[in-house]
């Protein structure tokens, strides 16, 4: 597979951006992992969760009214339990709790470089 050109800056600053949002909304067990060199669809996943679903809403808006443009996508918002925001180069997923441990993304994206975060 041909490699992927480097993340440009304003990928880097929108990656800053969403973590810094999601982290305001109190967020938790937040990670980016880098999947540029393991797939064509995106370069970073977000991955984060929540306890509660008005705390996922929390986060979630908070997100979409931090960032300069509006999300591509949104999945799952009208139930609150695994929300998917698609910035193309950026799919950030805030996950209830219990959904985040049964699903459990993070183990098939492994072999991605991942940055942990807390608040």
């Amino acid at each position: 597979m041909p490699e992927k050109p480097k993340k440009s800056n304003s990928t880097t600053i929108l990656v800053d951006t969403i973590v810094e949002c999601a982290l305001d909304k109190k967020a938790e067990d937040l990670i980016v992992l880098d999947v540029n060199q393991l797939t064509s669809f995106t370069d970073h996943f977000i991955i984060c969760s929540a306890n509660t679903e008005p705390q996922i809403k929390a986060i979630c808006d908070n997100i979409r009214k931090g960032t300069p443009h509006k999300p591509w996508h949104i999945e799952g918002y009208e139930k609150l339990s695994w929300v998917l925001l698609d910035y193309i180069d950026i799919i950030v997923h805030v996950f209830k709790t219990q959904e985040r441990d049964y699903y459990n993304i993070e183990k098939l994206w492994a072999d991605a470089p991942k940055k942990e975060y807390s608040d």
